[in-house]
């Protein structure tokens, strides 16, 4: 049995109605399916960050995310927003042994923080960080002319207010077929509330980004579309053409 604090933050950003329906869940699916380094990036970032450890996915959304990227057969992803890993590590863990992950976060210190966890897992070879703004990084591997459509898949889990700027970038990046994956799209259930019914400040501004992020996307005819209520919020893009 998981301690409590194991679910403690999962259940910060619960979607479903009942508490005890996202524990059952955790600890019957996801906590014994969990990778030994994954588990322990989580309870360190936890003690290390409390509050913000918020930040990283939450272990269901871990275990779908590694399996997509399975079924894909992915190779080559980028990951926009670190924070100290455990997407990035689950990613990483998922990809083959030459598979290449560009990750993009300007907080280093989060990045070092967890880098250990992912080099104890011995897969630390397949990522290329970047300490940097993502447009900066993006920009320059469309500028090279050889990156263009060369990469499989792509998760998003940054600044909100530049989604959509991200957006255009990504499709031009991400191959035809490929994935990009946005997190926290359901912005803790606020995007079907009303924006003053929002007390948060914090909460309202992230909520009126997502909520222009959801229409744009779901009126994009470039993309075919999946948003999954897991976690915060997972909306997959498939790109068309």
């Amino acid at each position: 049995m998981a301690d409590s604090h194991d679910h403690e933050k999962e259940l910060d950003k619960i979607i479903l109605k009942s508490p005890a329906l996202l524990k059952y869940i955790l600890e019957t699916s996801c906590y014994p399916r969990e990778h030994e380094l994954l588990k322990q990036l989580r309870d360190a970032t936890l003690e290390k960050y409390q509050f913000w450890s918020l930040m990283n996915v939450p272990v269901d959304e871990g275990l779908l995310l590694s399996m997509l990227l399975k079924m894909m057969n992915a190779k080559k992803t980028l990951e926009l927003g670190v924070f100290t890993g455990y997407s990035l590590l689950t990613t990483a863990l998922a990809l083959p042994n030459d598979g290449k992950i560009t990750a993009i976060d300007p907080d280093k210190e989060a990045y070092e923080f967890g880098l250990p966890f992912i080099q104890k897992a011995g897969v630390d070879h397949k990522i290329n960080y970047f300490a940097s703004d993502a447009f900066t990084v993006l920009n320059d591997l469309i500028k090279s002319g050889k990156e263009e459509g060369s990469f499989d898949f792509a998760f998003v889990d940054a600044d909100k207010e530049n989604y959509l700027n991200y957006h255009e970038l990504l499709m031009k990046l991400v191959k035809v077929g490929g994935i990009i994956a946005y997190d926290n799209t359901l912005w803790f259930g606020t995007v079907a509330q009303l924006e003053e019914n929002v007390k948060e400040l914090a909460l309202r501004k992230g909520r009126s980004n997502v909520v222009e992020v959801n229409n744009f996307l779901a009126a994009d005819p470039r993309v075919e579309l999946a948003l999954v209520s897991i976690g915060d919020g997972l909306t997959l893009c498939r790109r068309l053409y």
